[in-house]
């Protein structure tokens, strides 16, 4: 029987105690296990290596990503990096040219000391993937939509084109979290998420999430999840769990909201990124591997200034770095997400003075559109 992704959100993240019958998750604070001899270890033996709690989670995102092996982490980027850090000396890779400031950060500064370097590519361009691929190229990076105007790639052509060439891809699937959007099926060979954001959902944690469905990439990983040890702790483990059981529910209703919010904007004239609209250029290659516009958008309200006025008077909203929480959180991506970009980068990003950026939350779409409008109001 092939299970619904509703049934499979529950199911992943409810394991019974075979113990006690406990439906949750027992927490397992231990950083060390008992082994039965010298010549004889258990599945685990230190924590950093591997915990039954920590085993459960990763196990449910393998499941929700449709993936056969998961991996935690104490924070997006450290999903990210140790994901990268598979890479070795003189290895190449393309990236969207539109990705999140801290991955940014981690591709200009970091990987480079390591020499492993990159190009940035508008994904958009199929022919400038392939005109950008050097014989050192190992791997394509996506972000779909991306951080922070929603641009769209084709995960499915470009994982042909990759994988035609031989090249791993890897997908930044956080925006849309699994509910929405499965890249592996989609022909990616590595899904990696800010699992802070719409699976934790509750601004309450910070974690990374990996998923691949190959064995030799799994193997890889796991040796930097072990060797560089950024897991996820065991309580916060715990909340995540408890937290993806509530991810459909909060992401549909926060998708359905954004949408109305979207439409309500590009209605007042104001320049909307959000890939649920008609207008987005990538509309149609998004509905075709999503299945909603996600719930959050980018508003361009012309100047800084407007923006900072905007900020002071809105009232519902707060604004704050982060997404996917169930409060609605503006951020202003010049100064917050996207700070380590030069002004003429996000200018080449599309990134503008007057960008905000809005993670839409659980509180009705109508009393948010009025707080907007007012806040917009001479």
């Amino acid at each position: 029987m092939t299970e619904s992704d509703w049934t499979k959100l529950i199911r992943s993240t409810t394991k019974i105690d075979p113990l006690s019958g406990a439906i949750n998750t027992p927490i397992q604070f231990s950083s060390t296990f008992d082994q039965q001899d010298f010549d004889h270890f258990g599945e685990f033996d230190y924590a950093r290596s591997g915990n039954p709690t920590r085993q459960v989670g990763e196990d449910a995102i393998a499941s929700l990503e449709h993936g056969q092996h998961g991996f935690l982490f104490s924070t997006g980027m450290a999903a990210i990096s140790s994901v990268l850090l598979t890479f070795s000396q003189g290895d190449h890779l393309l990236v969207s040219k539109e990705v999140y400031g801290g991955t940014y950060r981690l591709l200009n500064e970091i990987l480079p000391r390591y020499g492993i370097n990159h190009s940035y590519v508008d994904f958009a361009n199929l022919s400038a993937i392939e005109t950008a691929m050097q014989q050192t190229t190992k791997a394509v990076y996506i972000e779909t939509p991306s951080n922070p105007t929603l641009a769209i790639s084709d995960i499915a052509a470009i994982s042909r084109l990759a994988h035609k060439h031989n090249l791993i891809v890897i997908a930044d699937n956080t925006f849309m979290s699994p509910f929405l959007q499965n890249p592996l099926d989609l022909g990616a060979d590595i899904v990696v998420h800010s699992a802070t954001k719409f699976l934790a959902g509750h601004s309450d944690l910070t974690a990374g999430a990996v998923v691949t469905k190959d064995e030799k990439l799994a193997d890889k990983i796991y040796f930097i999840q072990n060797a560089m040890g950024a897991t996820l702790g065991i309580t916060d483990t715990w909340l995540l769990l408890r937290s993806i059981k509530t991810l459909g529910v909060r992401v549909q209703r926060e998708a359905a909201s954004a949408q109305k919010i979207a439409e309500w904007f590009e209605h007042e004239g104001w320049r909307v990124c959000y890939p649920g609209l008609k207008s987005h250029l990538g509309y149609e290659i998004h509905r075709s591997q999503a299945k909603s516009g996600g719930a959050v958008l980018s508003v361009d309200l012309g100047s800084e200034q407007t923006a900072r006025q905007f900020v002071e008077k809105m009232t519902i909203p707060v604004f704050s770095v982060s997404l996917g929480g169930v409060e609605t959180i503006v951020s202003y991506p010049p100064k917050m997400s996207h700070a380590e970009l030069s002004a003429e980068d996000l200018a080449a990003d599309g990134i503008t003075p007057g960008l905000l950026r809005i993670s839409v939350g659980l509180e009705d779409a109508d009393d948010l559109i009025a707080d907007f409008s007012q806040a917009l109001e001479d």
